[in-house]
């Protein structure tokens, strides 16, 4: 089972008022382990950096000013995305952002339906308690000392973490390698010739009864006479 878990970073809130991504980044999960596959891109907003977005991610428009814009990189990013699954923290924003990047040069908008959304698993398993990905990083005991500022693609690291946690931690993979190890040894033992041997006895020896009822009268209202 392949999963691709994704991350974005903008120049604000809204693509349709005029706000563009800056950041994009994926990283591959097989039966819900990082496989250490990742794809990573910055790309050039054509436009200037607001403040409070530098303050987040700390993406300047100079140093953006030499990336590709997103229709340089996006047959890269579909080709590593696929047809998987896709695994986003607050969904709505991201694919909000990258449905219109795609639309603005032809492509097709990617449904929501093959999206799992970290941030409604979060608040369904905890509800009323926070559920960014700083929280759950905390609550899971995550180490995410080194994340000073957002970035797409430690954000998606950090991601994969949170989302394996919040599907009961890493015991699917060691019920599937259980699973594997126990088919095989099945196989194994299957194809393997085995020796029958007869039952052993297990009647006492008429010393052994003796003895025990030596040892039961000296006891004082003893269960083996009632």
């Amino acid at each position: 089972m392949r999963e691709i878990v994704v991350d974005t970073e903008t120049t604000g809130l809204d693509p349709v008022a005029g706000h563009r991504l800056v950041e994009l980044a994926c990283v591959e999960l097989m039966n819900h382990l990082p496989t250490g596959r990742s794809f990573q891109a910055y790309l050039n907003p054509k436009r200037d950096m607001p403040p409070d977005a530098f303050a987040i991610h700390g993406l300047s428009a100079e140093f953006l000013s030499d990336k590709p814009e997103f229709a340089g990189v996006v047959a890269d990013f579909l080709g590593f995305i696929g047809d998987d699954p896709l695994v986003i923290h607050n969904a709505e924003f991201d694919l909000k952002f990258l449905n219109w990047e795609l639309n603005a040069i032809g492509g097709k908008s990617l449904p929501y339906t093959r999206v799992v959304d970290t941030l409604a698993m979060a608040r369904r398993k905890f509800p009323g308690a926070q559920a960014s990905l700083d929280a759950l990083c905390k609550r899971f005991a995550i180490d995410s000392a080194h994340r000073t500022k957002h970035g797409a693609l430690l954000d998606a690291e950090l991601l994969a973490q949170v989302y394996i946690e919040l599907i009961g931690g890493r015991q699917a993979g060691f019920e599937l390698a259980a699973t594997t190890m126990i088919a095989a040894r099945q196989a194994q033992g299957s194809a393997a010739q085995r020796e029958v041997r007869p039952p052993r006895p297990h009647a006492p020896a008429p010393d052994e009864l003796a003895a025990h009822q030596a040892f039961v009268a000296t006891l004082t209202d003893p269960i083996w006479l009632k």
